[in-house]
C-alpha cells in the first residue's frame, strides 16, 4: 500500500468537526501526516466552540479558516491521499475530483455546532467530538499501512468510522 501522507477532512460547513479533525491529524501525526479541512458550503469562519477547543489543547486557532473543497481540486491543488467525511451531509454529496485520487472514508459524528445552550454546554459538545475524533485518528495512525492491501485499508477505515460516537 502506498503511504497516506495527506488527509482532507470534509464537512458541509467546515466550521467544527472538520476543523477539529484537521488539527488532530496534524498534532498526533507528528509530521507523518499533513491534514487539511474543507467544506462543500463553508460557513466562512470556524465555530467559536471549535476555536476554544483548539486553544484548550494548546493549538493556536489563528491559522484555521473555513474553506471550500474547491481549493483541493485542479492541477495546482495539493494531492490528497485520503478524504474523510465527518458529517452525513458531506458523505451524501457528490464530491469533486480531488488531486491525487484519494481513498475515501466516512467517520460520521454528531455536529457540536448544532448544540444550543450555555457556553459550557457548547464546549462540552465540542470536547465530546474532540474525544471521538481523537480515538479515530489514533486508530488510523496505529495502522501498519505499509503491510496492507488497499482493500484492507478500506475495511479498517470503515471500522474506524463505526467506533464509539458514530452518527
Amino acid at each position: 500500500m502506498t503511504a497516506i501522507t495527506t488527509v482532507l477532512v470534509l464537512c458541509t460547513g467546515n466550521s467544527a468537526r472538520s476543523i477539529l479533525g484537521e488539527a488532530l491529524f496534524n498534532q498526533l501525526g507528528q509530521r507523518r501526516v499533513r491534514a487539511f479541512s474543507a467544506g462543500s458550503r463553508p460557513k466562512g469562519v470556524p465555530h467559536p466552540g471549535a476555536l476554544r477547543q483548539l486553544a484548550r489543547h494548546g493549538i493556536d486557532p489563528a491559522p484555521f479558516r473555513s474553506k471550500s473543497w474547491d481549493e483541493f481540486t485542479g492541477s495546482t491543488a495539493i494531492p490528497i491521499d485520503l478524504a474523510i467525511t465527518v458529517c452525513g451531509n458531506a458523505a451524501g454529496e457528490a464530491c469533486p475530483v480531488f488531486a491525487g485520487a484519494p481513498l475515501r472514508a466516512h467517520w460520521g459524528l454528531a455536529d457540536p455546532a448544532e448544540v444550543v445552550g450555555t457556553e459550557a454546554e457548547v464546549d462540552a459538545a465540542f470536547a465530546s467530538t474532540w474525544h471521538f475524533l481523537e480515538m479515530r485518528v489514533r486508530a488510523f495512525l496505529a495502522l501498519d499501512l505499509a503491510g496492507m492491501e488497499r482493500g484492507d485499508v478500506m475495511r479498517e477505515l470503515g471500522r474506524i468510522g463505526t467506533m464509539e460516537g458514530a452518527a
